[in-house]
């Protein structure tokens, strides 16, 4: 069993944020045909969407449940529903539009899972912060 520091869940929560910080952005961009107001929704999501995936990090690594494909599978989705609920909320507070919130939202739910999974696997690979542990290709 690996042991995680907390500076590689602080890593983690980093570059995920940059990268869907950059997708929220583009898509809020496209969806409300302004780049002012995707890239306040892109800018104003870094916050809350930080703690909550540092906070998401923290409970699936005291989970118990074993590092697999399946693992990797279900954080995917609990992580979007989060994600996805912050998103519209955040869209429809700065866009004033109901509408608008929930087309961002829903419009990133597969971006951000497909982005999320690889980010995933990708850290899977990577020992930063780790003390030991075992790969297994699965």
């Amino acid at each position: 069993m690996a042991t995680a520091s907390y500076k590689r869940h602080l890593a983690k929560t980093i570059t995920w944020r940059l990268v869907g910080s950059i997708d929220t952005f583009l898509l809020s961009w496209v969806i409300t045909g302004s780049p002012l107001t995707g890239m306040k929704i892109g800018v104003s999501e870094v916050v809350t969407k930080m703690v909550l995936y540092y906070l998401h990090e923290r409970v699936w690594f005291n989970n118990g449940m074993p590092d697999s494909r399946k693992r990797h599978m279900i954080k995917t989705v609990t992580w979007r529903i989060i994600g996805t609920l912050d998103t519209i909320l955040l869209s429809w507070f700065i866009s004033g539009n109901p509408l608008t919130g929930l087309k961002i939202g829903f419009s990133e739910v597969i971006t951000k899972m497909v982005l999320y999974y690889f980010h995933e696997r990708i850290w899977y690979r990577v020992n930063f912060g780790l003390e030991q542990r075992k790969l297994k290709d699965e």
